[in-house]
C-alpha cells in the first residue's frame, strides 16, 4: 500500500466489497449518497489494499468494514456485522440495532443465503467498475 493511499484512508472507515458484484456495487453507491460527511473510503476485495488490510477476512463473498483504519482502535466487522456496523455509521440507528438484535448464527444463514445467489439475481461484472469522477477520491484504488 502506497503512503498516499495510507493517507486517504487512516482514521476513516473503509468498506471492502466484491467489486465485480452488481448488487455490492449498488451498496456502495447508496453508502455513498447517504454519507454525507464522506467519511467512508472503499476498495474491491480483489485489490491489494483488501487483502493488506483485512488478510483472511478479505474473502470473495464477504463485506468487511474496518473502522479507524491504521490506528490503535482499528476494529475489523465481517458480513453480517459490516453490514449492521455501516447501517450505524450511515446515522440509520434503528436498522443497525435492529439488525444486531438478531441473533449473529441467523443474521449470518441469511447473509450466506444472499451472498450464494447475488450474481443470478443482481448480475456480475467482467471487471470492477471504475467509480465517477466525482467520488474516486474516496475510492483507495482509483486514481
Amino acid at each position: 500500500m502506497t503512503e498516499i493511499e495510507r493517507t486517504r484512508i487512516a482514521g476513516r472507515p473503509v468498506l471492502l466489497y466484491d467489486g465485480v458484484c452488481a448488487l455490492c456495487n449498488g451498496i456502495v453507491q447508496l453508502v455513498l449518497r447517504f454519507d454525507r460527511e464522506g467519511m467512508f473510503r472503499f476498495a474491491p476485495l480483489q485489490s491489494v489494499v483488501a487483502q493488506e488490510l483485512a488478510g483472511g477476512r478479505a474473502t470473495g463473498d464477504g463485506v468487511v468494514l474496518i473502522t479507524d483504519t491504521l490506528t490503535p482502535k482499528q476494529k475489523i466487522y465481517g458480513r453480517s456485522d459490516a453490514v449492521a456496523e455501516t447501517l450505524l455509521l450511515l446515522g440509520w440507528k434503528v436498522l443497525g440495532r435492529t439488525l444486531k438484535a438478531i441473533p449473529h448464527a441467523l443474521r449470518e444463514v441469511g447473509y450466506g443465503v444472499v451472498a450464494r445467489v447475488r450474481y443470478r439475481l443482481f448480475g456480475k461484472y467482467e471487471i470492477c467498475p471504475v467509480p465517477q469522477p466525482e467520488v474516486r477520491a474516496r475510492f483507495v484504488t482509483f486514481d
